[in-house]
C-alpha cells in the first residue's frame, strides 16, 4: 500500500510563510489547521507562530469567513444540516463563537426544512425503488438515520418524514435513529 512520506522540513520563516501560500491556493484553512500543517514542516516550531500572524494580518487566515464559507458551502451544495456543520467545523479547531455566528447567517438564508425535504424525497425514491413498494418501519428508520446523520433535529426529521409519507410516523423510528 501507498504510503506519503514525511513532509519536507522548512528552516526560515520564508521557505515556512511560503510553504503557508502554497498549501492556501490549493483549499482553505482554519487558523487551527494551518497551525497543525506548519508545525508538521518547521524545523522551528517558533517561526509558526509568526507566519500565522503574518497570514491573518494580510487576511488569508479568517476563521470567521472560512466558518461562513464552509457552512454555506455544505448547507447549499451538500445539504447538510446544522448540528452535522458545528461538528465538522470543531473538529477543524473553528471557535464556537464563529461556528454560531456563521451558521445563524447561512440559516437565516437558507431553509433547512427544504433541505430535509429534498433528501427524504430522494430517499424515499431510492427505498421505493422501480416497483414502488410501500415504506415499511425498516426503511423509516433507515431514512431517519440518514437524516439525523447529516445534522438535521430530531424535530424536524419527524415532521418532515410525516408530512412526505402522509402516515403517523411512531416516535420509535426517531428514537431508534438516535
Amino acid at each position: 500500500m501507498y504510503s506519503r512520506s514525511a513532509p519536507r522540513k522548512v528552516a526560515d520563516d520564508s521557505d515556512l510563510y511560503a510553504a503557508a501560500l502554497r498549501a492556501l491556493m490549493r483549499r482553505a484553512y482554519s487558523i487551527h489547521e494551518m497551525k497543525q500543517y506548519l508545525e508538521r514542516r518547521a524545523t522551528d516550531k517558533t517561526g509558526v507562530t509568526v507566519v500565522i500572524m503574518k497570514l491573518q494580518q494580510m487576511s488569508y487566515l479568517d476563521d470567521a469567513k472560512y466558518a461562513r464559507d464552509y457552512a454555506r458551502l455544505h448547507a447549499n451544495s451538500r445539504r447538510q444540516g446544522r448540528f452535522r456543520i458545528a461538528r465538522e467545523l470543531r473538529a477543524r479547531g473553528v471557535p464556537d463563537g464563529e461556528i454560531d455566528a456563521a451558521l445563524d447567517s447561512v440559516f437565516a438564508e437558507t431553509d433547512e426544512t427544504a433541505l430535509v425535504r429534498t433528501r427524504i424525497e430522494r430517499k424515499l425514491a431510492s427505498l421505493r425503488g422501480r416497483a414502488n413498494s410501500p415504506i415499511d418501519q425498516k426503511k423509516l428508520a433507515s431514512l431517519s438515520r440518514s437524516l439525523m446523520a447529516a445534522g438535521f433535529s430530531a424535530d424536524l426529521i419527524r415532521k418532515e418524514i410525516q408530512t412526505a409519507t402522509k402516515i403517523d410516523s411512531p416516535d420509535a423510528v426517531i428514537e431508534e435513529a438516535e
